[in-house]
């Protein structure tokens, strides 16, 4: 992915989010996952970021988001989680049901991680090779 510009910087951060349901419970089904990913899109959007890959299984959903540095992760994984969780509840309220009495949807645990760009061993070898003539 090509790197994006701010107003003071160039930045290319590409972050791996995964989510799971509460109890691993196997309640997300097609449509939830299609309608996931419009929730998820839109809320990447309103942040200055960019969905580049979704998708999920039954009990779980993976996220490639081009991260903008403004966010903070822990206040973007909150929106993302809360925001889809209450919709998806509301708009699939018979189906989420079957499997939840109280309003849950998302554990409360996530991963992410960062990917892409050079690997580690390589950007040590760079830094520390770096010209110390200047110093």
């Amino acid at each position: 992915m090509l790197p994006r510009k701010g107003s003071h910087a160039i930045f290319s951060i590409q972050l791996h989010f995964m989510f799971i349901t509460k109890y691993r419970k196997h309640v997300i089904t097609a449509p939830i996952l299609e309608r996931m990913h419009g929730i998820f899109a839109n809320i990447c959007i309103k942040t200055n970021c960019i969905l580049v890959e979704f998708s999920g299984e039954q009990d779980h959903v993976h996220l490639l988001v081009d991260y903008h540095p403004d966010n903070n992760i822990s206040d973007f994984t909150s929106s993302l989680k809360s925001a889809s969780s209450r919709i998806i509840r509301k708009e699939f309220k018979e189906h989420i049901e079957k499997f939840y009495w109280k309003p849950l949807f998302w554990s409360s645990s996530y991963y992410v991680a960062s990917s892409g760009g050079a690997p580690i061993d390589k950007l040590r070898k760079y830094i520390k090779e770096q010209d110390v003539s200047t110093k």
